[in-house]
């Protein structure tokens, strides 16, 4: 069996690899690791999970540990398309390099600038940027680039899906032409393969699973319910914690609108839960996966932002609340579970709306996903699924948008008070009719009488604006 001592790593990497309790590399770390150590281009494809990122964290703590960073010049990039990953990689650094004394910046959106330029100005041999943040400190004249030795594009298919491609494009134009490329990802289809080729020059490739596989650790499960409705979702959701004995997990939505409207209903129902989704502060969005990690929190109701590169070991399971668009994005989700050999189970929620992205989730992973059904899931007719909505949302009245009743009442109580209305009406006209008039004279006018001509009009009109009495004409 390979060991980390084979792959040709110092003595202070396998000192800190011990440290973590790690004795044997992955498959992607066995065949990634001496062709960066050779300075090779390197184009690596391996699922989610698969332990990618000390992939290339080891080599690089090799290849940077002689040399020294000068000011506003670091000596290695890496490009990640989210914070949460930025995050992970820097925290791969800080384990595995706690005996080197290279230095690392952080640069992301989300968080002081003045810090960030701050670390800049140090020097720093590891950078660690989401694109939009890199080009914006790069245009403020904060940041050199023509000293990168080693360019790393982590998770370039999330790239791609973000629209983060003419950004890296640009960031590359401005790298030196002698450096090393490395090239991550979980999925290779046909796009992210004619990327490759326009930033690796003659690489070598490693792909220790077929692409879009999902892990053997998990059990995938799909749970059909007979209608598409946020109600019945929740309750089947309901259901499945309470029966399945889930230690902690990861319940996805599609919208972020849906992270807050579920994670409402779980908290109000006496569920431990928190919420992740992109509009967070990115305090917040640090502070909750903290609590996370940490077993503060069993149930992290999030957006596809969770969805790859949190390293979250012992996650026993993960729960798609909505199937997602895109059949990649399955395989990242149900990969927060069945992670660094332990076992894991991913349920998803289908309904008859999702029949197409359940048959391209098929299609990807070239599996057929067993399917359950709920048999005490209560059925409900739309009058009580509207009821139970509102309630779920902590909404009232029958707008069902927050805003409370409608004015006036709803339709029934405006057809009660017209109902009302017609009864005073019909005894009104049930008084006596008045006495028929004398002598042709004019009848006595009374209040449901005004006069006749415009004068029958005054009584509608304010004080000020009703005609002059005739006295005063």
């Amino acid at each position: 069996m390979t060991t980390f001592a084979d792959l040709g790593l110092s003595d202070d990497i396998l000192k800190a690899i011990q440290d973590v309790g790690y004795t044997s590399p992955t498959p992607v770390q066995e065949k990634a690791i001496p062709y960066v150590l050779q300075g090779r281009d390197l184009l690596a494809c391996a699922q989610t999970g698969t332990g990618k990122t000390a992939g290339f964290v080891l080599p690089m703590l090799e290849i940077l540990g002689a040399g020294r960073a000068r000011a506003r010049m670091p000596r290695s990039l890496i490009l990640e398309p989210t914070r949460e990953l930025a995050a992970q990689v820097a925290e791969n650094f800080e384990i595995y390099g706690k005996y080197h004394k290279l230095s690392m910046a952080r640069l992301t959106g989300g968080e002081m600038m003045d810090e960030q330029i701050r670390a800049l100005d140090r020097g720093v041999d590891v950078l660690i940027a989401t694109p939009g943040r890199m080009i914006d400190l790069f245009e403020r004249g904060k940041i050199l680039l023509n000293d990168i030795k080693i360019f790393v594009i982590d998770e370039a298919d999330r790239m791609l899906d973000m629209g983060f491609i003419p950004d890296i494009d640009r960031i590359a134009g401005l790298l030196p032409p002698l450096k090393q490329t490395l090239f991550f990802s979980a999925t290779m289809p046909p796009e992210i393969r004619k990327l490759a080729d326009r930033f690796l020059s003659n690489p070598k490739t490693v792909t220790v699973a077929p692409p879009a596989t999902t892990s053997a650790n998990v059990t995938q499960k799909f749970v059909t319910l007979p209608q598409n409705n946020d109600w019945l979702k929740r309750e089947a959701l309901r259901m499945l914690l309470k029966q399945e004995g889930v230690k902690n997990a990861f319940i996805f939505c599609n919208r972020k609108k849906d992270v807050a409207l579920l994670h409402k209903s779980l908290v109000k129902h006496g569920f431990n839960a928190g919420a992740l989704h992109g509009d967070m502060e990115q305090s917040e969005r640090t502070a909750t996966l903290d609590k996370f990690r940490r077993d503060e929190i069993a149930l992290l109701v999030c957006s596809d932002v969770a969805a790859r590169g949190l390293d979250i070991d012992a996650v026993s399971h993960v729960f798609n609340f909505d199937v997602p668009f895109h059949a990649d994005d399955y395989v990242h989700r149900i990969g927060r579970t069945g992670r660094a050999g332990l076992t894991g189970t991913a349920y998803t929620l289908v309904t008859p709306d999702d029949a197409k992205c359940v048959a391209a989730i098929e299609t990807l992973i070239k599996k057929t996903i067993d399917r359950e059904t709920i048999p005490d899931l209560p059925t409900v007719d739309e009058s009580t699924t509207r009821h139970r909505h509102r309630r779920d949302d902590g909404r009232r009245g029958g707008r069902g948008d927050g805003r409370g009743p409608r004015q006036g009442g709803s339709r029934d109580s405006n057809r009660r008070h017209d109902g009302n209305k017609a009864n005073v009406t019909d005894r009104r006209h049930e008084t006596a009719p008045h006495p028929a008039p004398a002598n042709n004279a004019a009848p006595a006018r009374t209040r449901e009488e005004p006069a006749a001509g415009n004068d029958r009009f005054d009584n509608d009109l304010p004080a000020f604006l009703r005609r002059p009495p005739a006295a005063l004409k």
